[in-house]
């Protein structure tokens, strides 16, 4: 069996590649990046693919049997063409199988929705391509807040507008591992999968930081436009708005959501705690 993995130069790409090569052998996965050179360091064949050109796609799946398709970064309009080109691609070349990275989130109306109705239109376009998928809905990476740190000890406080509200949060190791399961067993074919932890507030995240990094972290809970001036005073309209609507969605119930990491991965998601841990150690 020889799969693919797009954007395996990002860092969910490369982790998923990583778990796969232990997996099923580095001659037997294929890297498909817009620019290879940046992917050169996996050690893998690395073929060229730009989301944009659907020409490159049908050259990029030559002789692959199972795509795992990363949702890509463009702005929502821009997506489920994006994806099409390889969902297409994918169709003439005989691909038997999509693993698709979705996002967990819901409908409601907030600056995040428009991300999620492109991967829903995404997971759509996929059930209805005649091939064999298996979907996971990512929860909120943890490794961001991780990244923070410094930023949030200078400031003395997580300071956004989540409130109360939990967020089931995951990392990108944890994705790796359970993304490797649904390529490589056909028992997770036609299925979604929400791949999360336990979700946690903001407080149990500040709480959980202090314990492994022994700081004095506080969570002050802020306005939902309060948090989006500054986001986009800090980030651009574009991505500050982003982030504005995944806080807002934690605030709603939008990433409390229930885990089926276990059927996936065929083991429970690390918790919060460890997976933080894991992170500093790395």
């Amino acid at each position: 069996m020889r799969i693919a993995v797009t954007s395996v130069s990002g860092q969910l790409g490369s982790a998923i590649a990583k778990y796969l090569i232990s997996e099923i052998g580095k001659e037997n996965v294929i890297g498909i990046a817009r620019t290879p050179e940046k992917a050169k360091h996996l050690g893998i064949q690395i073929r060229k693919g730009d989301y944009n050109s659907r020409q490159e796609f049908d050259q990029a799946l030559l002789g692959v049997d199972v795509v795992l398709l990363v949702s890509g970064m463009d702005t929502p309009d821009k997506r489920i063409q994006q994806h099409r080109n390889v969902i297409e691609a994918a169709k003439i070349n005989g691909v038997k199988k999509i693993v698709y990275t979705s996002i967990v989130g819901n409908e409601e109306q907030n600056s995040f929705t428009p991300i999620v109705e492109s991967n829903r239109q995404t997971e759509k376009d996929i059930q209805n391509s005649g091939l064999q998928w298996s979907i996971g809905r990512n929860g909120i990476y943890i490794e961001p807040d991780i990244e923070y740190i410094d930023n949030y000890v200078q400031a003395g406080e997580i300071r956004n507008c989540a409130g109360e509200g939990k967020c089931a949060y995951t990392s990108r190791n944890e994705l790796g591992y359970a993304y490797t399961k649904m390529l490589t067993e056909e028992k997770h074919n036609n299925n979604i999968y929400n791949l999360v932890g336990e979700p946690i507030t903001q407080k149990q995240l500040a709480s959980y930081i202090n314990q492994v990094y022994n700081t004095e972290l506080e969570f002050k809970a802020i306005s939902v436009e309060a948090y989006k001036q500054e986001r986009i005073a800090e980030l651009g309209e574009f991505m500050g708005t982003v982030i504005t609507g995944i806080y807002e969605g934690i605030l709603n119930g939008a990433y409390n959501v229930k885990s089926n990491f276990q059927k996936a991965a065929g083991r429970a998601h690390q918790s919060t705690l460890d997976v933080i841990k894991q992170l500093k150690l790395s």
